[in-house]
């Protein structure tokens, strides 16, 4: 599976070099499905967790056409309060910090059971707890 991806994704990476040379040619052949347009802004991207149990490693064919960028861990507090301020809250700076309290809270007792609580959950949970 990941090798025909890889595949499908060098085609359109060539197909974008060959645009940067000659502007003019925006059509590209892509397997059988005929040529295709191609818009010189498209890209591609991927997000792993390496380290987690039943992911499997990237290929190297396919890790060779991309380029690697560390992450780090967002600031749920900010983010938060951004998505209060956002909302009209006056005081969204304190609202974000108790609320991540108790975010946390929850998160640690309930972490056996089967609820997820990542940041789509958090942010459900900011909107419709108005």
């Amino acid at each position: 599976m990941l090798s025909v991806v890889s595949t499908q994704v060098k085609t359109v990476l060539d197909a974008v070099r060959e645009m940067k040379i000659n502007p003019a040619k925006n059509l590209f052949q892509f397997e059988d499905q005929g040529e295709i347009a191609l818009k010189i802004t498209c890209g591609f991207w991927i997000t792993m967790n390496p380290g987690y149990a039943g992911r499997t490693e990237l290929p190297e064919n396919l890790k060779a056409l991309f380029r690697s960028c560390a992450m780090v861990v967002p600031d749920i507090v900010l983010i938060c309060e951004n998505m209060l301020m956002s909302e009209g809250f006056d005081k969204a700076r304190d609202l974000s910090k108790k609320f991540m309290c108790l975010y946390n809270l929850a998160k640690s007792l309930l972490r056996a059971g089967p609820l997820r609580l990542g940041s789509p959950c958090r942010q459900v949970r900011l909107e419709t707890g108005r």
